[in-house]
């Protein structure tokens, strides 16, 4: 028996009492987590679902995440069959619910009365979980099985118990198992809170009260983004871009978009996309379909709530065995990062053109994936680091593109030098925004960064998973693209070396790699630049 329509209070108190326990989820995660890609970085993300498996609320998090995440939930509920309270489903595969396997996903039941009420989720990027190349990211891996441990839909923990041969498996494969032990409880830790705050929602409202709570939520969230759609003018608008390489083959791998809308429906062609590739830049459909929903929600109405119903009217025309819908064995660790953002490229260049009073010139359009690895001679013990570098945000009609930030899909923070610097043998020699890397415009586009991590003590060995060293982001209106990036080894004889965008290279003791990332590209006219925001850009140095 339900409680019957939603009054508009209700359903405002409801909504945030659910982000809410997605946002405690994501905090006591963060708190508790071993690695610094987490308790530093925030590479986590975590959300709440009803028993079907929608996603119902979410933490301000990781976009590329959130929008995949329903995937793994869907994909635990059928490996699953029957949940029992305490359960937890651990799954990492990207082709059976996962996105790329150093993402891994906790998927735990919540009970009333012995009733499914609900599930909730997190997930987290481990800094290692196997595979050929410290981090578990091979810029040259060719087949899912070089870029680590893959996990199906398993419970590891059964019925609230450890389930220890699992555990003892899953370390086992890695380089750094004390470092993902404490990960990994505290992304059960994670579930578990999500789990106690919604046991009190049902307390406090009631099953029927929350269960009607959680349809008007996506109900709500679906008719503001139909009612965006039917704004949209009609026609088809087409865009391409692409990225550098695959780090196998040479040449650029193209992305195409085609979106047209149909009344209150959106549909999002890629078609035309190349076809999957050798090298680890494919994605799989969860992939894809994360970086469309966040690039159609941002470029509408990003106060849109993100949920299920948010995404119910969008269409994604992916064909099988493209670059944008990868099928096994194929690599795909950077789809997840580096394709992603290219797939945003595309679906707002094509958006600028049916909306141009919201184009923006491209971010950087890449992650700068970096990860060292290597034995700590302060302990005698591997450790491994993963991180991205932020770079330039694109112009825009209000504004210059923002200097030295993670964009669109990744929305992580850095890794501190000092928190750097003491859990590795690492050493941060620069770090600095690139003068001159945004791209020029009556906005410019924002800076990248540089940032140098040198060897102490060890030989080390750093795996490089970067794009937009050869393709520069777009300006739009006018604007100029943003500088490319470049990797260079700083090598112990002074002599500089080209690192390759996706490959691994060495360091010995001494030597450094210094990353530069990206500018933005520019919005509008150059020749239309203020005097103002001229002298501005002189004075700060900044061209």
């Amino acid at each position: 028996m339900t409680q019957g329509p939603i009054d508009a209070i209700t359903l405002e108190v409801l909504r945030h009492a659910l982000a809410a326990v997605a946002d405690e989820m994501n905090a006591d995660l963060i708190r508790t987590a071993y690695s610094p890609n987490i308790n530093e970085r925030r590479d986590c993300s975590s959300a709440v679902f009803d028993p079907a498996g929608n996603m119902v609320a979410q933490a301000e998090s990781i976009p590329v995440h959130l929008g995949a995440m329903p995937y793994s939930v869907a994909a635990a509920i059928q490996a699953a069959g029957q949940f029992a309270p305490g359960d937890i489903v651990v799954v990492n595969d990207p082709y059976a619910g996962g996105a790329h396997l150093p993402d891994i996903t906790f998927v735990a039941p919540v009970f009333s009365d012995g009733d499914l009420v609900a599930f909730v989720a997190d997930r987290a990027h481990h800094a290692d979980i196997g595979g050929k190349e410290p981090g578990s990211l091979a810029g040259d891996s060719v087949e899912i099985f070089q870029e680590g441990l893959r996990i199906p839909p398993v419970r590891l923990w059964r019925g609230g118990e450890l389930v220890d041969d699992l555990l003892s498996l899953i370390l086992l494969n890695v380089r750094t198992p004390r470092e993902r032990l404490g990960d990994l409880r505290a992304q059960a830790a994670g579930c578990r809170m999500g789990v106690a705050r919604m046991e009190g929602l049902v307390s406090r409202y009631g099953r029927e009260m929350l269960a009607d709570g959680m349809d008007a939520v996506l109900a709500y969230s679906e008719r503001r983004m139909r009612a965006e759609i039917e704004q949209l003018p009609r026609g088809t608008f087409r865009f391409e871009d692409a990225l550098d390489g695959d780090g196998i083959v040479r040449g650029e791998i193209p992305i195409r978009v085609a979106i047209r809308a149909q009344g209150d429906r959106l549909i999002v062609d890629f078609t035309g996309s190349a076809r999957q590739v050798a090298g680890p830049v494919n994605a799989v459909l969860a992939v894809t379909a994360s970086a469309t929903y966040f690039a159609i929600r941002a470029a509408t109405d990003p106060t849109i709530p993100a949920n299920s119903g948010c995404y119910r009217p969008i269409e994604i025309v992916a064909p099988l065995g493209s670059v944008v819908n990868a099928v096994a064995p194929a690599a795909v660790v950077g789809g997840n990062l580096e394709t992603a953002q290219r797939i945003v490229d595309v679906i707002l260049g094509a958006l600028g053109m049916a909306l141009p009073e919201r184009a923006i010139g491209a971010c950087q359009g890449t992650m700068n994936n970096v990860a060292v690895g290597g034995t700590d001679p302060r302990t005698g013990e591997a450790y491994t680091l993963y991180e991205t570098i932020g770079g330039g945000y694109g112009g825009r009609a209000e504004a210059d593109g923002i200097d030295g930030v993670h964009s669109h899909m990744t929305n992580t923070l850095n890794t501190p030098v000092e928190a750097l610097e003491t859990a590795y043998p690492l050493q941060v020699r620069r770090y600095e925004l690139v003068r001159g890397s945004g791209g020029a415009g009556e906005h410019r586009g924002g800076l990248g960064i540089r940032r140098e991590i040198r060897a102490v003590g060890h030989v080390a060995r750093v795996s490089l998973l970067t794009d937009r060293r050869s393709r520069a982001p777009y300006g739009v209106r006018g604007g100029g693209t943003g500088a490319v990036g470049r990797n260079v080894l700083l090598r112990a004889n002074g002599q500089e070396e080209p690192a390759p965008s996706k490959g691994s290279v060495i360091l010995s003791p001494g030597e450094a790699l210094s990353v530069e990332t990206p500018g933005g590209g520019g919005w509008g006219d150059p020749a239309q630049r203020s005097l103002e925001l001229i002298e501005r850009d002189r004075r700060e140095e900044r061209v």
